[in-house]
């Protein structure tokens, strides 16, 4: 009888004792049944990558303004910067007030006409200047009739003339300008009943104090001639003057 009741219990003990093999076969020891001393602290870990950047914390409050500093030193002076456009044309300014008179302006002359008298006698000597002594016209008086030249005092350019009545022999003269010849005229007379003529003109730019003159060039070639009927003459005027504006203020 008392058999009968401690086969339940021997059961339970012996299926008990299966489970706890089988645990102990896999190493499966449950804490509770087994507890151990605690181990040894492990290494360090590796250093872990950087983190992400944080977000901008909050702005600030605004301070209090600070006290004004000194003046700081003058700076060197910059490089001169590139030229500037053109600017638009401005208006027109008004009509200013109306001048003075001004002093009337008289342009420069010098002129002269001359010829030979009935009566003059020629020089028959080469080099002499041909005296036409009969003044036409010599309102400045640049031309001498002692002298036979004509004296420039007006700088410009100024136009010569020689008409010449050519009776009894040929005729050759020269222009001359301060003692060179300019230019050279040449007449043949063969004998003719009735005179002929000889004439020649030139520019020439003179400056004051240069002297122009007829001049004979051959003693033997010395036809020139004057009657009441003809004449020889020797004309001469400027053209124009260098002077600037071309005139002058009387």
């Amino acid at each position: 009888m008392t058999s009968l009741r401690l086969l339940p219990l021997l059961h339970s003990l012996l299926i008990l004792q299966v489970h706890i093999s089988n645990q102990l076969e896999d190493n499966k020891i449950p804490p509770s049944l087994c507890t151990g001393h605690p181990g040894t602290p492990g290494t360090p870990g590796a250093h872990g990558s950087p983190g992400q950047p944080g977000r901008d914390g909050r702005d600030g409050r605004d301070a209090a303004p600070g006290e004004k500093g000194q003046k700081g030193d003058r700076g060197d002076t910059g490089e001169t910067g590139m030229r500037g456009l053109i600017g638009d044309t401005g208006h027109p300014g008004e009509k200013g007030e109306r001048g003075q008179p001004g002093e009337c302006a008289v342009a420069p002359k010098s002129a002269f006409s001359v010829k030979l008298s009935e009566s003059r006698t020629l020089p028959l000597t080469v080099g002499n200047a041909v005296g036409f002594d009969k003044i036409l016209l010599n309102e400045q008086g640049d031309y001498n009739t002692e002298t036979g030249r004509f004296t420039c005092k007006v700088p410009g350019v100024y136009y010569f003339a020689v008409h010449a009545t050519v009776y009894r022999a040929s005729l050759q003269f020269d222009l001359m300008k301060n003692g060179h010849v300019v230019a050279s005229y040449f007449q043949f007379y063969g004998n003719w009943p009735k005179p002929a003529s000889l004439s020649g003109g030139s520019l020439l730019h003179l400056i004051p104090g240069d002297q122009v003159w007829v001049q004979m060039a051959l003693s033997e070639y010395n036809g020139f001639y004057s009657s009441t009927k003809t004449d020889s003459t020797f004309t001469g005027f400027l053209v124009y003057s260098d002077w600037k504006n071309s005139a002058v203020f009387a």
